[in-house]
């Protein structure tokens, strides 16, 4: 089956099946280049967080699919531990080492996600692992929202799995036993904690959790999955009404979870686990998560409220109680009425449910800016059926459910009327399918 095909049969629409293999035919062109023969063809898609805004981390849930735009690779092995990753849309390139005293690389700067994937693979499932050849092209806007980043973590995991056939290997099936493991385990490496029997360590500089691994790899074409986090559990999945699709804009504000802007993004970490401890302090209970604190009860939520009065961890109470609310408001309420509004398909019902968790990403999160703010409410404004931003927050990407026979209008028209009021370059619109999980193919 041509690498096309197997993208329609998982469900993808018919020109981005299209486009993806013209975009495999350039990585392979790569890898012949240096003049070895695929083994292993990858597809691993970025997501969309339909709702679910800060939860994972916290053990909360989430309504997900994957986008149509994704990493498209093509690897081959080598004989020595050396993984060598080659950029063929930047021209950039990294040489990595399966060796695990082997020092950190750091640059080019993408790389400390795939060296993230690769040290932590050498660590918990140790030798003989072979290096690989790894050519891949992305058409994933960087820094948006999308979960390029943790794609490529995923890319680079999943292309030395299948490299060292590593589901062959009875350490692996123990620890790792479905793909909601992978996705769990993939979310620690990412942070660097640890991960049932696998101890924490360096990972990206980031608090998050496994909700963009967990919807590039276990996405369906055509639905939105619901899951639950820490530890990942899936919880339904409600079929998208045939005429509508995804228009996606990404709004030009960098979403950087690196450098200066890594403690804004942890900060929303931050506020939960200063929530959790001071639950734990006051009512003795062992508690794991926030979401497993809230709902031990009817009456838990209020009992945290008013234990938040003196604040913890250095925080305010008003920036306490305000993560509580949006976290309590997204996760026990929001996400399962938007899930059941959309399985009912009743989209005004879902509409109005996604406006609020807007609402309470501007009030409560305060991780919006201006032009995250300003594109939900034009998308409403020109008929959407549903829209609000994404992801880490602080710039990104926004996201509006639109009818399938208006969208290319709807798109044009909102880009038009976002461009004329902001002048960002990096600025991008365009429409997806909720598209198929990742794909692997040999050669």
């Amino acid at each position: 089956m041509s690498f096309a095909d197997a993208l329609l049969a998982a469900g993808m629409s018919e020109a981005a099946a299209r486009s993806r293999a013209a975009l495999l035919w350039r990585a392979e062109d790569g890898l012949r280049a240096r003049g070895a023969i695929a083994a292993v063809r990858l597809w691993v898609p970025g997501r969309i967080e339909v709702l679910g805004k800060h939860t994972d981390y916290a053990g909360g849930r989430s309504l997900l699919a994957a986008v149509e735009r994704g990493f498209c690779v093509a690897a081959a092995p080598r004989k020595d531990a050396i993984v060598r990753i080659v950029d063929v849309g930047r021209g950039d390139e990294v040489s990595l080492s399966l060796d695990p005293a082997a020092p950190a690389v750091t640059s080019p700067h993408w790389a400390i996600y795939p060296a993230a994937a690769v040290r932590r693979l050498a660590r918990d499932f140790k030798a003989p692992l072979r290096g690989a050849e790894i050519s891949l092209i992305s058409d994933l806007p960087p820094s948006s929202g999308l979960s390029s980043s943790s794609a490529l973590l995923i890319a680079t995991f999943e292309t030395l799995r299948a490299i060292n056939a590593l589901d062959e290997r009875t350490d692996f099936c123990e620890a790792l036993p479905d793909v909601l493991d992978v996705a769990g385990y993939l979310g620690s490496v990412e942070s660097g904690r640890p991960f049932r029997g696998f101890g924490g360590e360096a990972g990206v500089g980031t608090s998050g959790g496994s909700q963009d691994h967990t919807a590039i790899l276990a996405s369906e074409a055509g639905h939105l999955r619901r899951f639950g986090f820490a530890p990942v559990r899936f919880e339904g999945a409600a079929r998208l009404p045939p005429d509508v699709t995804f228009a996606i804009a990404v709004s030009g504000v960098v979403a950087q979870k690196t450098a200066g802007a890594r403690e804004a993004y942890n900060r929303a970490a931050s506020l939960s686990a200063a929530i959790l401890e001071r639950w734990r302090a006051t009512t003795g209970r062992p508690d794991a998560t926030l979401f497993e604190a809230v709902a031990s009860s009817a009456k838990a939520g209020e009992r945290l409220r008013e234990s938040l009065n003196e604040g913890e961890g250095g925080f305010a109470p008003g920036a306490l109680q305000a993560r509580l609310d949006q976290f309590v408001d997204e996760s026990l309420v929001l996400v399962p009425t938007a899930f059941e509004a959309l399985a009912s398909g009743d989209l005004a019902s879902f509409g109005r449910a996604v406006d609020r968790s807007q609402r309470g990403a501007e009030t409560g999160l305060g991780n919006q800016v201006e032009e995250t703010m300003e594109l939900p409410r034009l998308a409403r404004s020109l008929g959407a059926h549903a829209a609000s931003a994404f992801g880490a927050g602080f710039g990104g990407s926004v996201w509006a459910l639109v009818s399938r026979n208006e969208a290319e209008g709807f798109r044009t028209e909102w880009e038009r009327q976002y461009r004329e009021r902001y002048g960002h370059p990096g600025a991008h619109f365009f429409l997806t399918d909720a598209g198929p999980s990742r794909l692997l193919l040999g050669g």
